[in-house]
C-alpha cells in the first residue's frame, strides 16, 4: 500500500464547503480525506474496511444528532489510539476541558488556520518523534496588554520590553523578531495598546494563514474585474486602517514581489490598489512580527532589503524561553491562576518537584508551549496541586530531575560573568539588578526604592545615569 493510502483523515462535517477546504489542505501534507456526515456513519465507517486505515479523526463539534463529547468517547472505545481533533467555532475554554476528557488530542477554532491545523494534525500523529513538542492546545485565555502586567524578571526580556515600550509612544514601524511561540504577537498588541492610536483601528493578519494569492488584494485591495474572480471592488486592509495600525505576524512569509510593494507603499504613504490606476495617501503604522533573523535571510535573497529598511528601523529581540529560565515559576503560578479562572476548571498549585520539571525542559516551543503544557495538566489533575506525574511527557523525556546536576536553579536572572569567565563591570550589574526591581515590583517606583534601600531621587538619577527607561 502507498504512503499517501496509508494516511488517512476521517473528517466528521456535514458542510460541503469546509469539507472541501480541509480535505485540499490535509492533501498538502499527503493526506486523503474520507468525509461522513454524521455520527452513525463515523462510527459504522470506522469498523469497516474503510476504517481500518484511518489515522486521525477531525470531527466538527455542531454533529447532527449526537454530542459531540458522547461521540468522542465512543470512538475511542472503537480506536483507543486514534488521534482525534475537536473543530469548533466556540472559544470556550470550557468546550475545550470537556472535549480533552472525552479523549479529545487537540482542539481547534474556525476559521480553520491552515498552518495550525497541518500543525495539530502533524503533532498527533508523528509518534516518532514525540520529544520535538508537547502536544500543542489551542486555548483561547485573552493576553494581558499592559507592558506592566507582563511576567519575566530575566534581562533580556526585562530589555526588550522597555524598549518595545518606548518604541509605542513612536509613530515608527516595528519589527519584532524571536522563536514561534516567545510572544512577539502580544508585545505588538501591547505597543498598540499604548501607543497615540490605541483608540484607531487595528488589523492582525497571520500572513502564514492566507492564501498566497490572496494576500495582495487583502492588503492593498483591488478593482472590479482586476483578475478573474474579482466580482466587486474591495478597500485593502492598510486603506481601512488609515490612522491606524497593522500587525503583520510571519511578515516573511509574503511573497517577495508583495514585500517590494509593501516596501514602496510605506515609502511614499501611496496605498495601489490592483487593477487601479491612481492610489490613495494613507497613514498606517505596521508593526511586524518575524521567526526568524530579516537580516540573514535578506542577505540569502529571502527577503526584501527595501521592505526589511522600512520596517526594522526598530527591531525587538525577544528571547527563547530557555534563555530566561528563572522566569519559569513565576510564568507557572501566574498562568496556573488564569487557567484557575476558566470554566469547568479548578485552581491549582504546583509542587517544588513538578517546577524542577518544568524549569528543566528546553521548551522549544516556548511559553505558549509551557502555557499549553500547564492548561493540559490542569484538565486531568483531580488533586490540589500539580505534580511531576502531571507532566508524563515531561518525566519520560527527563527523567529525575532531582539526579541531574545540571537542573536549572531559580535565580534572580542577573549575569556576574561574560562569556570569557570575567566579572561584568559593576555599572551593567548594577543596570540589571534595578530592571529585575522595576520588573518584580511592577513599575512602583516608590517600592522598588525602599527594595533597593535608596531613595526616588537617587533611583532616578541612576536611571538617567545608566540610561534605563522606566518601563523596563
Amino acid at each position: 500500500m502507498a504512503e499517501s493510502e496509508s494516511k488517512v483523515l476521517m473528517l466528521i462535517d456535514d458542510e460541503p464547503a469546509q469539507s472541501r477546504l480541509i480535505s485540499a489542505l490535509a492533501a498538502r501534507e499527503g493526506w486523503r480525506t474520507l468525509v461522513v456526515g454524521d455520527a452513525d456513519t463515523a462510527l459504522a465507517t470506522l469498523n469497516s474496511r474503510d476504517g481500518v486505515n484511518v489515522s486521525a479523526i477531525l470531527l466538527d463539534q455542531w454533529v447532527p444528532g449526537d454530542a459531540a463529547c458522547d461521540l468522542i468517547r465512543d470512538l475511542k472505545s472503537l480506536r483507543p489510539a486514534l488521534p482525534i481533533l475537536m473543530l469548533t467555532a466556540s472559544a470556550s475554554p470550557l468546550l475545550a476541558v470537556e472535549a480533552m476528557r472525552a479523549g479529545a488530542t487537540d482542539y481547534l477554532i474556525k476559521p480553520i488556520a491552515p498552518d495550525r491545523f497541518l500543525q495539530a494534525l502533524r503533532s498527533a500523529t508523528e509518534r516518532e518523534t514525540p520529544r520535538d513538542e508537547l502536544q500543542p492546545l489551542s486555548e483561547k485565555m485573552s493576553a494581558a496588554l499592559d507592558f506592566d502586567a507582563m511576567i519575566g524578571n530575566a534581562p533580556k526580556f526585562r530589555g526588550a520590553l522597555a524598549q518595545a515600550a518606548k518604541a509605542a509612544r513612536g509613530q515608527g514601524h516595528v519589527l519584532v523578531e524571536g522563536e514561534s511561540g516567545v510572544g512577539k504577537e502580544m508585545i505588538l498588541r501591547a505597543m498598540h495598546a499604548s501607543s497615540p492610536r490605541a483608540k484607531a483601528p487595528l488589523r492582525t493578519i497571520n500572513v502564514g494563514g492566507v492564501p498566497i494569492n490572496s494576500i495582495e488584494s487583502l492588503l492593498f485591495g483591488h478593482e472590479r474585474n482586476a483578475f478573474p474572480g474579482a466580482f466587486e471592488r474591495q478597500v485593502g486592509v492598510l486603506q481601512n486602517c488609515d490612522g491606524g495600525t497593522v500587525i503583520l505576524d510571519d511578515v516573511d512569509r509574503l511573497a517577495i514581489s508583495t514585500q517590494e510593494k509593501l516596501a514602496e507603499t510605506l515609502a511614499n504613504k501611496i496605498v495601489r490598489p490592483i487593477g487601479a490606476t491612481h492610489g490613495f495617501r494613507v497613514d498606517v503604522r505596521v508593526l511586524c512580527a518575524s521567526n526568524f533573523n530579516l537580516t540573514e535571510i535578506a542577505q540569502g535573497g529571502q527577503f526584501s532589503r527595501p521592505l526589511l529598511d522600512q520596517i526594522g528601523a526598530t527591531r525587538i529581540a525577544l528571547p527563547p524561553l530557555r534563555e530566561r529560565a528563572s522566569d519559569i515559576p513565576a510564568l507557572t503560578r501566574h498562568f496556573l491562576a488564569r487557567i484557575g479562572e476558566q470554566p469547568g476548571l479548578a485552581h491549582h498549585s504546583i509542587t517544588d518537584s513538578a517546577l524542577k520539571l518544568l524549569a528543566s525542559y528546553d521548551w522549544p516551543g516556548n511559553v505558549r508551549q509551557l502555557q499549553a503544557a500547564l492548561f493540559r495538566a490542569a484538565v486531568f489533575c483531580d488533586e490540589e496541586a500539580l505534580t511531576s506525574n502531571s507532566f508524563p511527557q515531561l518525566s519520560e523525556i527527563l527523567g529525575n530531575v532531582e539526579d541531574q546536576s545540571n537542573y536549572r536553579q531559580e535565580g534572580a536572572g542577573v549575569l556576574l560573568y561574560t562569556a570569557d569567565g570575567n566579572l561584568r563591570p559593576l555599572e551593567e550589574i548594577e543596570a540589571d539588578v534595578i530592571r529585575l526591581a522595576i520588573g518584580h515590583y511592577s513599575g512602583r517606583m516608590t517600592e522598588v526604592a525602599r527594595r533597593l534601600g535608596i531613595g526616588r531621587s537617587t533611583l532616578y538619577r541612576k536611571l538617567s545615569t545608566l540610561g534605563i527607561d522606566s518601563a523596563a
